[in-house]
């Protein structure tokens, strides 16, 4: 078996790098390794092929700084790895859960952004690829996930095979291969069983560096890596992640056929800036409401969140029905939809145009109350603000940083915009800031940094937009917590 093992994963592995056109002769390859199983199989799989594939291989490494002493031992585990074999290693290191606090995500999002950045950073000289471990488990765990949160054709396409980098701005772009010296993330492992991965390295006397934050059950991943998939393969599909990942690959068909047919019709159902816009500024292209209109509704949302998206505007499902309801309604006046970011969608009879977010010239204060539980509309926001009691043992539906222990708050809370002397202490923070500091480091600017919304408990700043509750409020077990959330509000 293990012979099998050894010779027939390699040539598996380069059977799906050719066919998926991920590396070519002359390829500058840095290939991603924490440590873990995964990504050191990965490395030891290019390390065989390389001569075969005629590329130039060396190692990437992130340390997180998640885990104090065990992250550096990784990054030494995977420089003494790079140097055993002669191969160029490059690394680097963040603070994550900094990044986390400062910028309202979750450890797993602010990583990944951190991570790639450094990853586009050597993809602008050194190298033209980088390899990630991403395997077939992850394909299933990543499209079961979207689904479970709700997701078109292309959430279901899951991980693509290749990342196209243009510049710096990554764009997922199914359509075309890679071209030769372009600059791309590929995956090559995609088509590979994580139990394959372990059987490799075993066969072969390889060992890798374990993680113990994979346990974790507080992480929705992990819940679905350790008890909901084996769940699905024990009760409904021995091969579920084979069928996952399938799906994942028809997706990406069609998403390859929509995305160039939703092109066509953008050129033809689109209209200019500014035309005939009576608000004229700040507009920046649209639709024409009578092509909306006759088109079967699946290409509708595909057409106004294309027409978006060129403008760079990422809606929700919700905002795309919106738009498409009004446009339905055949509206007699201009109607305005609130979109996030401060963007706005006007809507005439005859077109649908975006708005860039545009500054009043004055905001004067506002302060409203919050019963708890209880919601209330703030206009200078165009938001909603729900105080919710939910329990923290189901983790679904909401950041653990978002949750507060109503035992320490008063049955009514007041949402307002930050004043001058207002100082706020988010987790993870060796100590309290101002508010006009914390959202300088945000480059928050003039009306939009003064209306910044905050919710007080008395004098006591125990929510702000964007950051980490406090620690001191989070719930101390697992009875019931407080989730505040902003939910953004249409306009007519």
């Amino acid at each position: 078996m293990y012979y099998g093992v050894v010779q027939g994963l390699p040539q598996t592995v380069l059977a799906y790098i050719l066919k998926h056109g991920l590396l070519r002769a002359g390829d500058r390859v840095g290939v991603a390794v924490s440590g873990g199983a995964d990504s050191v199989a990965l490395a030891r799989l290019l390390l065989d092929l390389r001569a075969q594939i005629g590329i130039v291989l060396a190692v990437v490494h992130f340390n997180h700084r998640l885990r104090g002493s065990e992250s550096d031992e990784d990054e030494r585990f995977v420089a003494g790895w790079a140097e055993c074999h002669q191969l160029e290693f490059h690394s680097e290191n963040a603070n994550v859960a900094a990044c986390a606090c400062e910028r309202g995500l979750s450890l797993e999002a602010a990583g990944r952004e951190l991570r790639y950045q450094y990853f586009y950073r050597l993809l602008e000289g050194k190298l033209n690829r980088i390899a990630t471990a991403h395997t077939l488990d992850d394909q299933a765990e990543t499209v079961l996930l979207k689904i479970s949160r709700g997701a078109g054709s292309r959430g279901l396409a899951g991980i693509y095979p290749v990342l196209q980098v243009p510049g710096r701005q990554p764009v997922e772009d199914p359509r075309a291969l890679p071209r030769a010296g372009s600059a791309a993330i590929v995956r090559p492992l995609l088509s590979i069983k994580r139990q394959q991965v372990r059987e490799y390295l075993g066969a072969i006397g390889q060992t890798w560096r374990e993680d113990p934050s994979n346990e974790d059950l507080r992480h929705a991943r992990n819940r679905v890596r350790r008890t909901i998939l084996p769940c699905l393969e024990r009760d409904l599909n021995p091969a579920v992640r084979e069928a996952l990942a399938e799906t994942a690959e028809i997706a990406r068909g069609e998403e390859e056929y929509w995305k160039q047919e939703t092109e066509r019709l953008l050129r033809s159902a689109g209209v200019a800036p500014e035309a005939g816009n009576p608000a004229g500024t700040g507009t920046r292209g649209g639709l024409r409401c009578d092509q909306l209109r006759s088109l079967p509704v699946a290409l509708g949302r595909r057409l106004v969140r294309h027409a978006a998206e060129s403008v760079g505007l990422d809606l929700q499902f919700r905002h795309v029905e919106e738009i498409l309801g009004l446009v339905q309604r055949r509206a007699q006046s201009e109607k305005t939809l609130v979109l996030p970011g401060g963007w706005t969608a006007r809507l005439s009879e005859t077109q649908v145009q975006f708005a860039e977010p545009r500054l009043s010239p004055a905001a004067p204060d506002y302060e409203y109350r919050l019963s708890v539980p209880g919601s209330i509309e703030v206009p200078q926001t165009g938001s909603r603000f729900e105080a919710l009691l939910v329990s923290p043992a189901s983790g679904e539906g909401y950041n653990p940083d978002d949750l507060l222990d109503p035992a320490r708050l008063s049955a009514e809370l007041r949402v307002r915009n930050w004043r001058p002397g207002d100082r706020f202490w988010p987790a993870h923070r060796k100590a309290p800031k101002k508010m006009k500091e914390l959202l300088e480091e945000r480059h928050l600017r003039g009306m939009e940094r003064k209306g910044w919304p905050v919710v007080v408990n008395g004098a006591d700043l125990v929510w702000v937009r964007g950051f980490a509750v406090p620690r001191r409020l989070r719930p101390r077990d697992g009875s019931q917590a407080l989730w505040i959330r902003e939910v953004r509000l249409e306009s007519a």
